[in-house]
């Protein structure tokens, strides 16, 4: 890991059950997008992202997935590509879809967890979260249930509309966006946040960016500061 990237896990905070650290990754093309219109995704970044993703699953307690990504992929979830260990598995599931087959449920010593409503089934190799109502699912309310829970540093890892919710809603202190030398033209689009009707609405967060090799840059987003620069004329 070059030293680059050692700074990027240098402004990782510990987090408090209170009020938990919580970072997003997404990988995308040149162009913002995650997969072709028929849902291709493997791969679009190459190996310098993927390990860097690891390494940020090897820092944390826990990763947050939608039951779109663990239907859709059926991710394991696992630290793979670098040492270190596993985090606990997280899947925000409301009406208990998740498939008693999904590689998120392996028993591998690694706490599951499946956050639904009070009438879902779960399957027996996980925990239940049970959040009483709809509203009760906002990014902020799960994340305060999950501080409270134990975990001091969360990383939501997917999918798109996952992401783009909890950004939205104010839940992520870091984002990081890797992007991959490949143009795509068309597909699915990496973020899909509230529409703005003016530039000035828009979000600028202050942003580091590192090369991570083979073409791919890490773009590490401090969503909880603004840059203040001037308008250029």
């Amino acid at each position: 890991m070059g030293a680059t990237t050692c700074s990027v896990f240098a402004a990782f905070e510990t987090g408090t059950a209170q009020r938990p650290f919580v970072v997003a990754q997404l990988g995308q093309s040149l162009d913002g997008r995650i997969a072709t219109p028929s849902g291709d995704s493997k791969y679009i970044n190459l190996c310098p992202a993927l390990d860097h993703l690891h390494r940020i699953r090897a820092r944390v307690d826990a990763v947050v997935v939608g039951i779109g990504t663990v239907i859709a992929d059926d991710p394991l979830l696992t630290v793979r590509r670098v040492e270190g260990a596993s985090p606990a598995r997280i899947v925000l599931d409301p009406s208990g879809r998740i498939p008693p087959s999904a590689r998120f449920l392996a028993e591998d010593g690694v706490r599951r967890l499946v956050v639904c409503r009070t009438d879902a089934t779960v399957p027996p190799s996980a925990e239940s979260v049970r959040m009483e109502d709809e509203t009760s699912f906002c990014p902020r309310a799960v994340i305060a249930r999950l501080g409270a829970l134990g975990f001091r540093r969360i990383l939501v890892e997917g999918g798109a509309r996952t992401v783009s919710a909890f950004i939205d809603a104010g839940a992520i202190d870091r984002l990081h966006l890797m992007v991959a030398p490949m143009l795509m033209g068309s597909g699915r689009s990496g973020l899909d946040l509230r529409p703005i009707s003016a530039l000035s609405e828009a979000m600028r967060p202050v942003t580091r960016s590192y090369h991570l090799g083979e073409g791919e840059v890490l773009f590490d987003c401090d969503l909880r500061s603004r840059f203040e620069g001037g308008t250029a004329s």
